[in-house]
């Protein structure tokens, strides 16, 4: 079980760019769950940050006993002006740290979050299958909308994506 009194959630800076790229790159190398092949430089996650900071967007950060455990945020669905009340969500947690409460916590947060931004509809993206992504995301009250089959080949594997939304 987790005590959450040793879990705090921040707004991101720039100084967290290198701790989420080794997050992150460790999904990238290691998984499907980001259709990434390369590990990424902080540089490249400063410049998103900076991105989603410009949409006035959240970036948010788990921190366990002042060690960064997880990340989350939410980035502009898609370029056309009439999506800007859409965002996607994505949130990573360090891999010793899953299964801790440290998901659960930064969607909730996120999801507060959009909510003061004049955010109508968030969504996410999960490569199937991902019963933990899948189940964090309905617990909040996201619902699948679509299936794409073998949209994504990574690992010598085809893979699937689904998209969960939620009406903010």
């Amino acid at each position: 079980m987790t005590n959450h009194d040793s879990l705090s959630i921040r707004t991101a800076t720039l100084d967290d760019s290198a701790v989420v790229a080794g997050i992150y790159n460790h999904y990238i190398l290691n998984s499907v769950v980001t259709f990434e092949v390369d590990a990424i430089e902080p540089r490249e996650i400063s410049r998103r940050m900076q991105m989603v900071e410009s949409r006035s967007l959240p970036w948010i950060i788990a921190e366990w006993d002042g060690e960064v455990v997880g990340y989350a945020f939410a980035s502009q669905w898609h370029q056309r002006a009439a999506y800007q009340n859409s965002a996607e969500a994505t949130v990573y947690v360090e891999p010793s740290y899953c299964r801790r409460g440290i998901g659960v916590r930064l969607l909730k947060q996120l999801l507060k979050l959009v909510s003061e931004r004049n955010i109508h509809t968030l969504i996410s993206g999960i490569s199937l299958p991902n019963e933990a992504s899948v189940s964090l995301h309905e617990k909040f009250g996201f619902q699948k909308v679509a299936h794409y089959k073998e949209v994504g080949f990574k690992f010598g594997n085809w893979i699937d994506v689904g998209y969960w939304q939620k009406m903010i």
